[in-house]
């Protein structure tokens, strides 16, 4: 393995434990809320974070990118991207109060005003948080980001849950949001010294890089959002409320558990972009990382929902299971696409990421109206799996091109993960036909605890089964083979 693919994953393994305790402490926090406030608390909150969500859009440059990607980045370019941050977040922030009672009266929710009035304070403060620890990402120092980022968020949760415990209603939600931007920013500052100044001296310069960025972020948001805001109109809080843990729930463990791998691997990207060869080794060792987590947690999400709900959430949630299940599918699918982009980005090709974007919207808009329409929030679900599969081949060509990478090369770091979850996915289901479970929530979290151990000792030996019969290949199973004999000789040195 070269240097910069290990670079890339002790990136990728630190930015993976982040995410690992990240999302397990979301979870927690999801599990804890979900028993305490009803499902259409978190529709009300989902409403203001759509608005928001698009209002963002409007400010979000993604300075991040040509400050990672440009080696010669330095104080001029710093503080103009984190002074165009300040100045475009408090008048966004004063837009979207303004804006307020036009929402409560477009979802015909009076509550809505006052929602979006915190939410906009907390816009704001957000917008004045350092931008000094980019620099972590630009020199490759995830374990400084990790430990930055992990603060923030247990700095979140400490203030949500007592909220919730004691309010007991969707304030908790939007209050836990407004100080956890404030601890946020302070903790901004505390990780990283550098300390910006005024100045828009660089303001041409990183304006022209993120032209074809914002477009991306605009695709990225009607992707995202499209279902939130169509559900939210059409059906109500309660369903956007469902259809908002659902998608929480199935993404845990693939887009969210990729997102960190996608981050540490785009500044290895741009130190080889111009090595062509370089770039489509670590793309592969990359796709293959990515396939060995989400592959299995999806097929795993669908083995065992309609056990995950009731135990996790309460009977009242049942209506997410199929959600829950196709969401889990797509999330895998969508994993495997997402780290194309970053290669297009550090290739400088970022007018590809745009028309791609724009491309599958295009495509998530045709399906999602007439499946609505047709099947509900259940519609939604299936509108997102159809357009990302029909993605599929477009993103597959036009990779092609860019690295040169033959159909075969991308199957072979697919091929074995995906046999190894198919396997898992089907002992599961047939362990599962075998037990009848009475109705209670302490019988389906044992069974529950019992499939997830079941599923991850047949993936995993599954895995290394076909892994050591293919020649013991470089890839993520040698990686992780590596990292299991290394722990194991630490654990004989304590002995």
């Amino acid at each position: 393995m070269t240097d910069i693919n290990k670079h890339i994953a002790r990136g990728a393994a630190w930015m993976v434990a982040f995410k690992l305790i990240d999302r397990g402490l979301g979870l927690v926090s999801t599990v804890v809320l979900a028993r305490l406030l009803l499902p259409a608390d978190f529709g009300l909150v989902a409403m203001a974070t759509v608005i928001i969500a698009a209002l963002q859009l409007l400010i979000a440059f993604s300075f991040d990118v040509p400050l990672i990607q440009n080696p010669n980045a330095g104080r001029a370019q710093f503080d103009t991207a984190w002074t165009i941050n300040v100045l475009f977040g408090l008048a966004a922030a004063g837009v979207l109060g303004l804006l307020s009672y036009p929402a409560a009266s477009f979802y015909s929710e009076p509550r809505l005003a006052h929602v979006i009035h915190v939410l906009a304070l907390s816009f704001a403060i957000q917008a004045l948080g350092n931008i000094g620890p980019v620099a972590f990402r630009r020199e490759m120092r995830f374990d400084q980001e990790f430990r930055f980022l992990l603060a923030k968020r247990l700095a979140l949760l400490c203030v949500t849950i007592p909220l919730a415990f004691w309010l007991r209603s969707y304030w908790a939600l939007v209050l836990g949001q407004l100080l956890g931007a404030v601890l946020g920013v302070l903790l901004s500052y505390y990780a990283s010294s550098y300390r910006p100044r005024f100045s828009l001296a660089a303001k041409g310069e990183l304006f022209h890089a993120s032209k074809w960025l914002m477009l991306n972020n605009l695709t990225t948001f009607l992707n995202g959002r499209a279902a939130e805001f169509l559900i939210g109109r059409v059906l109500g809080a309660r369903a956007l409320g469902t259809y908002t843990i659902s998608f929480e729930i199935s993404t845990l463990p693939t887009t969210e558990l990729v997102a960190p791998i996608n981050r540490a691997a785009f500044p290895g990207y741009a130190r080889v972009a111009s090595e062509i060869s370089q770039l489509r080794s670590s793309f592969l060792t990359v796709v293959g990382m990515i396939a060995l987590i989400s592959l299995p947690a999806a097929l795993g999400i669908v083995a065992v929902a309609d056990l995950m709900v009731p135990a996790v959430l309460g009977q009242q949630w049942m209506a997410a299971v199929p959600l829950i299940q196709v969401l889990a599918i797509f999330g895998a699918i969508q994993a495997l696409q997402t780290n194309i982009s970053y290669i297009y980005l550090a290739t400088g090709r970022m007018h590809m990421i745009a028309y791609l974007g724009g491309t599958q919207f295009i495509l998530l808009l045709a399906c999602m109206l007439p499946f609505l329409r047709w099947w509900g929030v259940q519609g939604a679900a299936w509108a997102y799996l159809a357009s990302v599969i029909v993605m599929i081949p477009v993103n597959q060509v036009l990779l092609a091109r860019c690295l040169s990478l033959g159909a075969a090369d991308f199957l072979r770091c697919l091929w074995r993960p995906l046999a190894a979850a198919l396997v898992m996915l089907a002992v599961v289901l047939a362990a599962k036909r075998s037990v009848v479970l009475p109705a209670s929530g302490g019988a389906y979290l044992t069974a529950l605890l019992a499939c997830c151990a079941l599923g991850a000792c047949i993936f995993t030996a599954v895995l290394w089964l076909l892994w050591r019969q293919s020649g013991s290949p470089d890839g993520p199973e040698q990686v992780m083979w590596e990292r299991l004999q290394a722990a194991r000789r630490r654990l004989r040195r304590l002995a």
